[in-house]
């Protein structure tokens, strides 16, 4: 079997190969751009052998904010025709061509770790990039709240595009005038391991909604037939916000607002938790159903500094039924599917984010645990986007940057 040293050296190339000066694409064809969350876990991997790198990558992500404080989860920084949908497509005015949506805020998160490795080298940088971060999360904070849990506008906000938590609320969405378009995604990883059309043509009429109304919150918020408040948008926004407050309290800044925001949050979190699913669950504002879905993002509560007993028993439930976990869908479900994208398929980014709630909240022997199995999976598999939960076999693209950073800086460690 393949040392962990020479695994490591080959995680390392990973991130520099998909390196394109200043940003790493998630990989090469299929995802050609600064995708947001992406690119704030490729920073924790370069932090392992390059923190001065792992600033760059942070820096450049926050040089696509918006006025308002939004930052855009993808940033168009080069034109590729191989991509859909392009900039021409959102129709976005950022300082950077981008998209008009975000993604889950963890890069606030990835700053403090990467400040950690070396708080005299990251003390100014991180003082720049604070009241960025700041003014993204009161972004969130103003126009994404339901009862103190954060909304998504957009299946691709949550980094979770086809997870079954939208499934109602889809199906309600007339898509039937989006008209002809050509996907790009398809043509470069088996179309098994991807969303419908059905979904698709839903994704491209709520970014067609978004342009016709300018990206203007406001508007979007009175029109929009999406809204769902959900565990992975909640969970990663509370702990950004600890971690602002963290980060705050060092530079001497003032962290009222952030405490205050903490205090929201924590409730907001309380009302994603569906006592008949036993679980924290997704809900469709408009409607105020629940989607009745357990997800790897359900699990994500102990990295929000959220514990939960019965949270923790199905996790240890589901890490031994399962023989590659943590699965993005209950396997039990009907909507389970092992292989298409976050309908069933485990995804070590997630398990990452698990894995360092688990370690923070005291739950060693699970964090552990959970290491050993996603460093076992990167060594029989490589460093693919996502797994099969039941077999382990590597699906959607390659070589990918976020699975490579999450050896670096987690699976592999020792």
């Amino acid at each position: 079997m393949t040392s962990n040293t020479a695994i490591s050296e080959q995680a390392r190339e990973i991130l520099i190969t998909n390196d394109r000066g200043g940003y790493t694409v998630p990989t090469a064809g299929l995802y050609p751009y600064q995708w947001n969350w992406d690119s704030a876990v490729a920073a924790l991997g370069f932090a392992q052998f390059d923190v001065d790198r792992a600033w760059v990558e942070i820096e450049t992500l926050f040089k696509g904010q918006w006025a308002d404080g939004m930052v855009p989860h993808i940033l168009f920084h080069k034109s590729d025709p191989g991509y859909f949908p392009g900039p021409d497509v959102w129709g976005c005015e950022g300082p950077i061509p981008s998209s008009g949506i975000i993604q889950p805020p963890i890069a606030a998160t990835m700053a403090r770790f990467v400040w950690e490795q070396d708080k005299g080298l990251g003390r100014e940088r991180l003082a720049a990039l604070y009241p960025k971060m700041v003014k993204w999360h009161n972004w969130i904070m103003r126009w994404r709240l339901h009862r103190g849990a954060v909304c998504t506008t957009h299946p691709w906000e949550t980094g979770r595009d086809n997870a079954p938590d939208w499934d109602n609320t889809m199906a309600r969405m007339d898509a039937s005038d989006v008209g002809e378009y050509t996907r790009r995604d398809t043509a470069h990883v088996n179309s098994d391991d991807r969303p419908t059309k059905y979904d698709y043509d839903r994704y491209i009429k709520l970014v067609q909604m978004g342009r016709r109304l300018n990206w203007d919150q406001a508007a979007m918020l009175a029109e929009s037939p999406f809204r769902v408040a959900d565990p992975t948008m909640t969970f990663t926004t509370l702990r950004a916000a600890r971690d602002l407050q963290v980060i705050g309290e060092a530079l001497g800044e003032d962290t009222s607002g952030i405490a205050a925001s903490i205090e929201l949050l924590v409730t907001g979190a309380e009302t994603l938790w569906n006592e008949e699913l036993g679980g924290y669950d997704s809900r469709d504002v408009l409607s105020g159903e629940w989607a009745g879905c357990l997800s790897n993002a359900s699990y994500l509560c102990w990295f929000a500094g959220v514990e939960n007993a019965k949270m923790l028993a199905r996790l240890r439930d589901v890490m031994t039924r399962v023989p590659f976990p943590v699965p993005s869908n209950d396997p039990n479900a009907e909507s389970f599917d092992a292989r298409r994208y976050w309908r069933g398929p485990t995804w070590a980014v997630v398990n990452l984010l698990i894995g360092i709630g688990l370690e923070d909240m005291g739950h060693k022997t699970e964090a552990k645990a959970l290491a050993d199995k996603t460093a076992g999976l990167i060594k029989e598999h490589g460093f693919a986007e996502y797994f099969d939960p039941m077999n382990g076999k590597a699906a959607g693209g390659g070589t990918f940057t976020w699975t490579a950073a999450v050896w670096l800086a987690w699976a592999g460690r020792d």
